[in-house]
């Protein structure tokens, strides 16, 4: 029996220039909504957001409007078990709170999630990381809310239920999965966004449209097995309302990717990617997302040497949606067959020029991924084919990821994208 039902859900959302100077009234409306007063406030950044001095300027509007606030600035970038950990051990140090709020990119909006969930939940944070790598537990107990206000556009963080992280002892990127963990509100702030560096913007924006090109072409929901009310889980398969908001994430980012890479200062493109990646966090916080995804947790957990401008040098890192979009082309060259009009409408969206078929979609992401300066391959971040078995052996740890795919994904297919994705030009 095949499923009959979808499901749907989202955080409040504040969106525009200035947005982000009314967090304060905003943290007291949903705790005076939750039944409590709103006193003492938990800010997560990380130390390269806390140097644009947007962190400050959200904690001095909490603390215009009475507000207590405690600055945990520690996040690391592509968080580790072990950075979230030592999150949680400050918060606990430092609380009560009455609600966290993060302000950044994907990154610090993960570790508040990880952090909310651990200050108000028994266990450990492996308990929670999704199985096979952790326990796969589900929060029992309500979080206290979560204000995200995030100032990269890109991982979506500020609409998902999804938090991620590298297990540092087992060199696997991995994640908690469950809708406790969908921030209350998002708060959009496009003046946040102009501080990104050229590759940054670059990087984020290649999540964004992996977001709306996986969550537009994942299976649809009427095409897994029925579940209980109890085995609903927040990736539910492609659906008529996520498909409206992937959609137009796609459209946005064709007239704007470009432009915002090419000139961080340019306001009407920052305003644009950062309502595309809104756009996409809407739809594949709901739809899901697949092969690239499932992908991109092994080549940024298996690193070895390779150094990102615009990021942090202290330790190599392959940023998550650089890692994700790395194998795009390859795979959705593998999954054309399974929806070829709809793999067709997402290059006819990104402006494709080249005869329709399976090739079409993948050849316009190839030009995007030149055009915004990203590395040619796998082979420039440090992967061989000696690597395939192993990232293969990865990404094959993210069945919560490839169940959404349209295809039934075997061991050789994904060889076959690793090895496709060594070198795209």
């Amino acid at each position: 029996m095949t499923e009959t039902v979808f499901t749907y859900a989202a955080p409040g959302l504040k969106f525009g220039r200035g947005a982000s100077r009314e967090v304060g009234w905003d943290v007291a409306q949903l705790v005076a909504t939750a039944g409590g007063e709103a006193r003492r406030v938990l800010l997560v950044t990380d130390p390269g957001v806390a140097a644009t001095g947007h962190p400050a300027r959200v904690a001095g509007a909490m603390r215009e409007r009475g507000l207590e606030v405690v600055l945990f600035d520690g996040a690391r970038v592509e968080p580790t078990d072990a950075s979230m950990e030592e999150a949680v051990a400050f918060a606990r140090d430092a609380g009560p709170f009455d609600a966290v709020v993060a302000v950044g990119g994907g990154s610090s909006i993960d570790t508040a999630k990880a952090v909310d969930l651990m200050l108000t939940n028994d266990g450990t944070l492996m308990d929670y990381v999704n199985a096979p790598v952790g326990g796969g537990r589900a929060p029992e107990r309500a979080l206290l809310p979560l204000v995200a206000v995030p100032t990269t556009t890109g991982t979506g963080a500020e609409s998902t239920t999804i938090c991620v992280l590298d297990v540092l002892a087992l060199k696997v990127k991995t994640g908690i999965s469950h809708q406790r963990l969908r921030p209350t509100l998002a708060v959009v702030d496009p003046d946040l966004t102009t501080s990104q560096p050229p590759l940054v913007t670059a990087s984020c924006g290649m999540d964004i449209l992996c977001h709306a090109l996986e969550s537009w072409t994942a299976r649809w929901y009427a095409d897994l097995e029925a579940k209980r009310p109890e085995q609903r889980v927040p990736y539910c398969g492609a659906n008529p309302i996520a498909d409206m908001w992937s959609e137009k994430a796609l459209t946005l980012l064709a007239a704007s990717f470009r432009t915002a890479v090419r000139d961080g200062s340019d306001g009407h493109a920052r305003e644009q990617m950062a309502l595309a990646a809104t756009f996409a966090g809407l739809g594949f916080g709901n739809a899901g997302v697949h092969v690239p995804h499932a992908c991109a947790y092994p080549i940024a957990g298996r690193v070895r040497d390779y150094r990102p401008a615009g990021y942090p040098d202290d330790e190599p890192i392959v940023p998550h949606g650089m890692a994700v979009v790395m194998t795009a082309p390859a795979a959705f060259a593998l999954t054309f067959d399974a929806s070829p009009q709809r793999h067709l409408r997402a290059a006819e969206l990104l402006g494709a020029t080249a005869p329709a078929g399976p090739g079409a979609l993948p050849e316009v992401l190839r030009g995007l991924m030149r055009d915004v300066g990203l590395p040619s391959g796998l082979a420039e971040l440090g992967y061989g084919e000696a690597d395939v078995d192993d990232l293969v052996g990865g990404a094959l740890q993210q069945q919560r990821l490839l169940a959404t795919a349209p295809v039934d994904v075997t061991a050789e297919h994904l060889a076959g994208v690793f090895r496709d994705s060594l070198e795209h030009w």
